[in-house]
């Protein structure tokens, strides 16, 4: 079969009153429903559906990884924010990155591998909000690893690049002679190829030793990975990498519950996880647009304005986002009205802002996002990641589970708020979303893909309330994308940036976006991952009709019961 992605969909939207779920790939999204249907909250489900996606989705996600959670709980109702992310090792240090010989951080080694956070964050969130247990939760995701699973459409591509990164032939930082481990080698990339390649679309894949730790963690709890043999052995290929990792670094780590920031936006309450996230990005963004009435103008201005005000947010968000407990963040500056105000000041209708640092980093758009909302009206917003695909493409041996590479998101300016140290937070680029209306749920809602995500969480945020869009609706308009990758820097000649936009933008409306200043790239096919795949779920508080939407840009949908 042919497969050409351009995912000409014409979705409706999935309704239900007893519990939604909406996740990038339908195997996980049942996985979740069913744990619904058994009498599970939105943690409980949010868990199973992670877990699955860890299984069925297995380079963008899972127990290498971070997560981060808001949680709406329909008794209080209040929004709690969850920071499942790990800090870098306590050895981490900038000086040992400069004399391995590296310019910049290094993305598939062991210095890129931070304290995995996903499973203490599985553990806290069904500690405080679940009623199930980890073995309950983990049954299906169990099940599709040892039984197999068919590989999916878009996931299948994705699996093909993999192949390199897993044989590690072809991996363009590979660790110095001299920093290496001496023993044999300990390459465990095959746990994820058939025959040394990646599994083709429609084909069956087990993934045993994978469902062999999902089991231990099943039986065992947390602790399986934070302590004992598997954390040994998770160090020893990280230092076999060049990385600080030791058993100590891992031993009692947990997840936090933390205060969420928010924005009100024309009467909605927009709510983000707090730095180390990069929610900040968005929730200044939507704090400038609030001063516009984005509604009355046509595509191109709302365009170019929403453009304005995100490269306002990132700039804010480059500057500032790091570990909060190492450096105090001016929230009351950068929330302030005064502030704020001077930012929309900035902004004109017919050139772009001149003279905007967004620093230049790394693109990393593999990532897993869901969204549950259970009966009782519980909604659980859920990101879960490995950064880059595969992260730093290494695996544990035997054990199925890849290492992330957010710590290759460190600065290795000193001097910046985001520098590497030890047992320090690096910045974060997954972030869910939520919304709420006078005191109630409005939407449960995110968007995966490195630094699309505060962007997408912008538009999608403008087309529910301006628009009035129905999820599916608000998933489907084409968006727009910073190239965060090419900042502008200081005194730059071309102030506008680069700006990706999807199919679906006129001629038109490009050639008067490059009038003002844009630097346009139109971008289509595979390369529209960039746009990211996000998921959402609307609640009526009158009803409690739920009213679901899932990306045409991923293989996933929106189930209900």
């Amino acid at each position: 079969m042919n497969y050409d992605f351009e995912f000409r969909s014409r979705r409706s939207n999935v309704l239900s009153v007893n519990g939604m779920v909406a996740a990038s790939q339908p195997l996980a999204a049942l996985a979740g429903l069913d744990i619904l249907r058994q009498g599970g909250t939105a943690a409980d489900a949010a868990v199973a559906v992670a877990a699955a996606l860890n299984v069925v989705e297995p380079f963008s996600t899972g127990i290498g990884g971070d997560c981060f959670a808001l949680y709406w709980d329909s008794g209080s109702k209040q929004v709690f924010a969850l920071n499942g992310s790990g800090p870098a090792p306590k050895n981490a240090s900038i000086g040992d990155i400069k004399k391995a010989g590296y310019e910049k951080f290094p993305h598939f080694t062991g210095h890129a591998v931070s304290v995995p956070g996903t499973v203490a964050g599985w553990s806290a969130l069904m500690d405080r909000f679940g009623r199930k247990s980890l073995a309950e939760v983990l049954q299906p995701a169990i099940q599709h690893a040892m039984k197999g699973f068919p590989v999916t459409e878009w996931i299948g591509s994705g699996w093909k690049l993999m192949e390199s990164r897993l044989l590690r032939n072809s991996v363009d930082e590979q660790v110095p002679k001299h920093l290496q481990r001496p023993g044999p080698p300990q390459e465990s990339g095959h746990e994820f190829l058939l025959d040394g390649h990646a599994p083709a679309v429609g084909q069956i894949m087990r993934l045993p030793t994978l469902g062999e730790t999902l089991q231990a963690i099943a039986e065992n709890g947390k602790d399986y990975i934070y302590e004992g043999d598997f954390a040994f052995r998770l160090c020893e290929h990280v230092q076999r990498y060049g990385g600080w990792m030791e058993p100590s670094d891992l031993a009692g780590f947990t997840a936090e519950w933390v205060p969420p920031i928010s924005a009100d936006y024309r009467g909605f309450q927009l709510y983000e996880c707090p730095p180390n996230g990069q929610g900040l990005a968005a929730i200044v963004a939507a704090k400038i647009a609030n001063g516009f009435d984005i509604a009355s103008m046509d595509h191109c201005e709302r365009t170019h304005t929403l453009i304005e005000c995100m490269r306002l947010g990132f700039a804010e968000a480059l500057r500032w986002v790091s570990d909060p407990k190492f450096t105090d963040i001016p929230y009351d500056v950068l929330f302030s009205d005064e502030y704020i105000h001077a930012k929309r000041e900035l902004i004109g209708g017919e050139k772009t802002v001149k003279h905007i640092d967004l620093g230049s980093t790394a693109m990393g758009d593999d990532t897993v996002y869901l969204s549950v909302v259970d009966g009782e009206g519980n909604a659980c917003s859920f990101i879960n990641s490995l950064y880059m695909g595969g992260g730093t493409g290494l695996v544990v041996p035997g054990t199925g589970v890849f290492l992330q590479n957010r710590a290759a998101l460190f600065s290795l300016d000193p001097d910046h708020p985001n520098a590497l140290e030890g047992g320090k937070r690096p910045y974060h680029t997954i972030i869910p979303g939520m919304i709420t209306r006078s005191g109630d749920l409005y939407a449960s809602f995110g968007i995966m893909g490195g630094y699309m995500q505060p962007q997408a969480h912008l538009q999608v945020l403008s087309n529910l309330v301006d628009y009035e869009h129905n999820p599916q609706q608000a998933l489907d308009m084409p968006r727009f994308c910073l190239n965060i990758n090419g900042g502008d820097g200081v005194g730059s000649d071309d102030p506008g940036g680069e700006v990706y936009l999807e199919k679906g933008f006129s001629f038109d409306e490009m050639a008067a976006l490059r009038r003002k200043g844009h630097r346009i790239s139109p971008i289509g096919g595979r390369q529209r991952a960039v746009f990211g795949g996000g998921q959402i779920i609307l609640r009526d508080s009158n009803t409690g009709v739920l009213t679901a939407g899932s990306d045409p840009r991923k293989d996933g949908c929106a189930v209900g019961w």
